[in-house]
């Protein structure tokens, strides 16, 4: 794992270097994947601006997490901020009008913190940077449109979470946080990741790796896998592709 950890810390430099960015922004949710990602931007040696931002839950291990990476790092500039009174007056709103979907409101809760990394990027010369995997990022698409998904790089999604979870190790990264259940954060009732797409990532990789080869699956097992795989990918495959521009070439 160590030269996949070189490549991608001087991947990150090398971005910022030709785009003449000082600083990496990165939201930090106590996650695995915000947790790896963050802790290679570190190692760049480059100012890093880890953000923790509360939003009606506990972020302890996001809380755990940063502090780590102050401590480890001299070019870690570590943030704690309170986004509950902005989203509760967005929550007032939104109800107002009628718009009061969960689901929406967990988006919401992501367009949140997007803004308010981009708001400190732009105010300190930085990128802001993801923290999606392969699997996430171009498997089933589980991530926020303009939230999450939101960022400048994104130097893990190339990796898959497996592979998100040795780099984890190779780091020591807390084991509290290489132990913790996969999650977003943005629900009131703490659902996992694996409530939420009804698998584990373990299995998504199998199913994105069959789809990836166009695999003929006749297993049960492996064709109930690739049936969730696959409805997750088609419902969300409009976040992965560009957006759509109606053409006029024919008036042309």
């Amino acid at each position: 794992m160590k030269d996949r950890i070189d490549h991608i810390v001087r991947w990150i430099k090398d971005y910022a270097k030709k785009y003449n960015k000082t600083t990496l922004v990165i939201g930090v949710s106590g996650g695995i994947d915000s947790a790896v990602a963050s802790t290679l931007c570190a190692m760049t040696g480059i100012k890093v601006i880890p953000i923790v931002m509360s939003i009606k839950n506990k972020d302890t291990l996001a809380l755990e997490h940063a502090w780590w990476l102050d401590e480890n790092f001299d070019n870690v500039s570590r943030r704690v901020i309170n986004l509950e009174k902005i989203f509760h007056e967005f929550e007032n709103a939104s109800n107002y009008l009628g718009a009061d979907s969960k689901l929406a409101f967990a988006n919401s809760r992501s367009r949140l913190r997007m803004m308010m990394l981009y708001q400190v990027a732009q105010s300190s010369n930085g990128l802001v940077v993801g923290t999606g995997n392969k699997v996430e990022d171009f498997g089933v698409g589980f991530y926020t449109k303009y939230g999450d998904g939101g960022v400048d790089i994104s130097p893990i999604a190339d990796c898959m979470k497996t592979d998100v979870w040795k780099i984890a190790k190779e780091l020591n990264i807390l084991q509290s946080i290489q132990e913790a259940k996969p999650t977003d954060g943005l629900w009131d009732d703490g659902r996992t990741d694996e409530d939420q797409l009804g698998m584990s990532y373990e299995e998504l990789e199998k199913a994105m790796k069959q789809d990836q080869m166009g695999a003929i699956v006749t297993k049960p097992s492996d064709q109930e896998r690739m049936s969730i795989y696959m409805k997750h990918r088609k419902q969300n495959l409009h976040k992965m592709e560009p957006i759509p521009v109606c053409s006029m070439e024919k008036f042309k």
